[in-house]
This record gives structure tokens, C-alpha cells and sequence, in this order.
């Protein structure tokens, strides 16, 4: 849970830091890279959960069966 809640902080500050580029050079890239650190987040967070899922209820309930 410590590598998530790091990897959670350096996510915001990457987004903190180029919506904060983009403010200052109005630049687009740097939503457009804000952007895809975000779906790839989220696409992480999501293969996290699962496999939490996985471990939580699938193994277990296959080991109550065995």
C-alpha cells in the first residue's frame, strides 16, 4: 500500500505541475501529457484493484474449496 499511496502523490504532482506549465506557456502538450498521465493512472489503479479482487476473494474461496 506504501508503492500506491507514492505513486498516487507523484501522479498529483505531475498533474499539479504541468496544468501548471500550461498555465504559464499555454502550451497544449502539457494537457495533453497531463491527460495521459491521468488514463494511465487510472488504468493502473484499475489492474491494482482487480488483482486485489483476485487475491481477496478468488484464492481465498479456492482454498475454503480445497
Amino acid at each position: 500500500m506504501l508503492i500506491l499511496r507514492l505513486f498516487l502523490v507523484l501522479v498529483a504532482l505531475l498533474l499539479v505541475l504541468s496544468g501548471g506549465m500550461y498555465v504559464f506557456t499555454r502550451n497544449r502538450r502539457y494537457l495533453k501529457f497531463a491527460w495521459q498521465t491521468l488514463r494511465f493512472a487510472v488504468l493502473l489503479l484499475l489492474l491494482f484493484a482487480v488483482l486485489f479482487v483476485l487475491e481477496r476473494y478468488v484464492l481465498v474461496g479456492w482454498r475454503v474449496l480445497l
